[in-house]
């Protein structure tokens, strides 16, 4: 009877998580703007369904000990695509918060803002490879 409680209640947490994931990247526009951005607004179900499967490829990986060997190639698409995924958040959370022209405004720069977000973006890579470099 315990092991089904703590069951429910885990399922229960996940479905609460999950939810506020979903509705955050909603609220953000986060597939919209992918869609926009690629010209693919009419496959939005693709980027859901994409959506789902790797959360669920992500948990059953994290829960269970299950090993998948990708091999070096693998790695390297798998960093890829995890720093497309942590820049896509980033950025979308700076857009809607309009960090950019706030400290634009503030700091009195008029010129050479998509300059200062290219930087932004190189220093972010570079600090990643640094940091997987000297396996910190």
């Amino acid at each position: 009877m315990a092991q089904l409680l703590l069951g429910v209640i885990g399922i229960s947490g996940g479905f609460i998580v999950a939810g506020g994931i979903v509705a955050l990247s909603v609220g953000l526009g986060i597939f919209t703007r992918y869609a926009g951005i690629t010209g693919t607004g009419g496959r939005l179900r693709l980027y859901e369904d994409a959506v789902l499967l790797g959360g669920t490829a992500g948990n059953i990986l994290t829960v269970y000990p299950v090993s998948v060997y990708l091999g070096q190639a693998g790695l390297a698409v798998m960093g890829l695509c995890f720093g497309i995924f942590v820049g896509s958040w980033i950025l979308a959370l700076a857009e809607i918060v309009n960090i950019f022209p706030v400290f634009s405004r503030r700091l009195g720069i008029t010129k050479g803002t998509s300059l200062i977000v290219v930087a932004i973006a190189v220093g972010k890579v570079l600090g990643s490879l640094l940091h997987f470099y000297m396996r910190w």
